[in-house]
């Protein structure tokens, strides 16, 4: 058995079990590389979840998400491992769990989109989570909804480091999901910070209208990626947003990333350093106990989710906001549906 999850300084206090202690629960998550499991330590009652590879390429990239959250456990932003477990040669990961679940079913649970002074306090936290990888040197380059984790009490956590990248191995390397990649990512330029803030933005997005960027505004995948890589438009903002929404999107969704502005600089933000007059901070997503988890499936994905087979053909609808010019989309004819539609790709 190995706690190379737990350092000394390790905020988590858990004793770990034997694997006689924990069994092994409902399965809340899958994807092409294996599964995750709610789990029981026997011995005290509390509850975590086990992610589980069940191929090789799933255990390379398990290995290395634990060797990114070495360096993140220090961070209240970022979700923990707790350890690592050899098990009949395949390797148990050993994750806390968020009881919340992640903001696109949180989003599904509460009208399928969130509201805006939601959104703020959610993006503010997200920020603080990329303050603490970027200042480790790491880009997720997989932020979206899926991806981050709510807490009972409001507090969001960034996961599911699969794709994540040391900026100085990045060269030659390509992960995330299509429809949240930067441009000059999908072209195979650079992989650096500023890569996630473009996927901050979109996921802005997702949040804002229950669906994936650029849904509304491309024909099927193919044609999307394209458009993002090559073309020179970026993802339809929310119709509804104030202007400082839209001020704080057009930061994020600057199509040259020299020109995005950095997560110390979007902190500043009147998008996020303050909160609308009418928004009471009473958001809060509780479970009527620990085992309740009836809508918590897929909340920890393993990044390489099943591709639908067939091209989602929609139509859509934009105005331009006569004060700014923006580009924003209606939020009817959701056809392209979540973000687990979209397959998240590795190459390198």
């Amino acid at each position: 058995m190995s706690l190379e999850g737990m350092g000394a300084n390790s905020m988590c206090q858990w004793v770990w079990p034997k694997r006689s202690e924990w069994t092994k629960g409902k399965e809340v998550g899958c994807g092409s590389f294996g599964t995750v499991h709610l789990a029981m330590n026997k011995s005290t009652g509390g509850i975590f979840v086990v992610k589980s590879p069940h191929s090789g390429a799933g255990r390379e990239a398990s290995a290395k998400e634990v060797n990114i959250l070495k360096a993140l456990n220090s961070s209240p932003y970022i979700v923990k491992c707790l350890g690592t477990e050899e098990e009949q040669g395949r390797m148990n990961i050993f994750m806390e769990y968020m009881e919340g679940g992640n903001l696109s079913d949180v989003a599904q649970r509460f009208g399928g989109s969130l509201e805006e002074g939601v959104i703020r306090v959610y993006t503010r936290e997200i920020l603080h989570g990329l303050k603490h990888l970027h200042k480790n040197g790491i880009v997720h380059c997989d932020l979206k909804c899926k991806n981050v984790l709510l807490g009972s009490s409001g507090n969001i956590k960034l996961a599911d480091f699969g794709c994540a990248k040391r900026v100085k191995d990045s060269a030659g390397c390509i992960g995330g999901t299509p429809l949240w990649m930067a441009p000059e990512v999908l072209r195979n330029e650079s992989v650096d910070f500023a890569a996630d803030i473009w996927s901050l933005g979109c996921t802005v997005i997702e949040m804002a209208t229950g669906t994936p960027p650029w849904a509304r505004q491309v024909s099927n995948p193919l044609t999307a990626v394209l458009s993002i890589a090559l073309g020179h438009d970026i993802p339809l903002f929310p119709p509804h947003f104030s202007k400082e929404g839209f001020d704080f999107l057009s930061e994020c969704l600057e199509r040259d990333p020299c020109k995005r502005s950095s997560v110390d600089q979007l902190l500043a933000h009147p998008f996020v350093s303050t909160t609308l007059p009418h928004y009471q901070q009473q958001f809060v997503f509780s479970p009527t106990s620990v085992l309740d988890v009836q809508n918590f499936n897929h909340a920890y994905d393993l990044d390489v989710l099943e591709s639908s087979e067939e091209n989602h053909h929609f139509s859509f609808s934009c105005h331009r906001d006569p004060p700014s010019g923006i580009a924003m989309c209606k939020q009817e004819d959701n056809s392209f549906g979540s973000s687990g539609m979209w397959i998240t790709v590795r190459s390198g």
